[in-house]
């Protein structure tokens, strides 16, 4: 029934009801099973669950395997780190992201393909080590960055739009001078890193077991800190 039709005196009566029921919590949706994985899929999600934990078995390999933290932990459990020379994948031995939960533990990836955003007609998604194209997302270009004081406390999540810096320097090749030109920082010594996060064609894939599917959103089997909210700034 359309409520604007509802007659004075009823609607009169339902007004306790309605108020009790704007006190009750919001339901919560039950997490997305992701569509079961094709052979070819399935041969990929092996490898990489073999491969990566070997690889990238905590953040400091990763570190030194040239992938940058940038996040912070996220309402799925998940702690972000980039590799800039990876976000068009090649090889699923290095994917463009990996994801850390709170304790070190390696527990996703992300492959990925640049794309342009200004492309028309936009280009169909890719079928990147034949994961089906339906899988990817899209994802806006921003400019990244890391901050860090005196006593190396340093501050993850933080980003800029690309409109904004490119108005004052090279989207491309961000620099902490250039960050200080944007108004984003102060002091461009306190910026330990500094990268674009280009628009690009996005999967991510848990590496540890998921009950719902590896390409699911959310894993039952990775438990968020009390701490873990939005990952990462919209600078949008």
């Amino acid at each position: 029934m359309n409520a604007r039709l509802v007659p004075f005196a009823l609607a009169f009566a339902l007004i306790p009801f309605a108020a009790s029921a704007a006190d009750a919590p919001t339901p919560v949706a039950a997490p997305t099973t992701a569509p079961a994985p094709s052979a070819v899929e399935s041969a990929f999600l092996a490898k990489i669950m073999r491969d990566l934990p070997r690889r990238y078995p905590n953040p400091a390999a990763a570190s030194k395997a040239g992938y940058v933290r940038y996040s912070n932990e996220d309402a799925t459990g998940a702690i972000s780190f980039a590799n800039t020379k990876a976000w068009n994948t090649t090889d699923p031995d290095v994917p463009a992201q990996l994801w850390y939960d709170v304790n070190g533990r390696l527990v996703g990836a992300d492959f990925s393909v640049r794309r342009d955003p200004n492309a028309s007609p936009a280009p169909a998604a890719p079928s990147l080590f034949g994961i089906d194209p339906k899988r990817f997302g899209t994802v806006r270009a921003h400019v990244h960055y890391v901050t860090c004081d005196a006593m190396k406390k340093c501050s993850y999540g933080k980003a800029v739009a690309t409109t904004k810096y490119a108005a004052i320097g090279d989207v491309e090749h961000p620099t902490a001078e250039g960050l200080v030109k944007a108004g984003a920082v102060k002091d461009a010594a306190t910026v330990s890193a500094v990268f674009l996060y280009p628009a690009i064609y996005d999967v991510s894939v848990w590496v540890v077991p998921n009950p719902l599917g590896q390409f699911a959103e959310k894993n039952p089997a990775v438990v968020p800190s009390p701490h873990a909210g939005k990952g990462e700034d919209d600078p949008m």
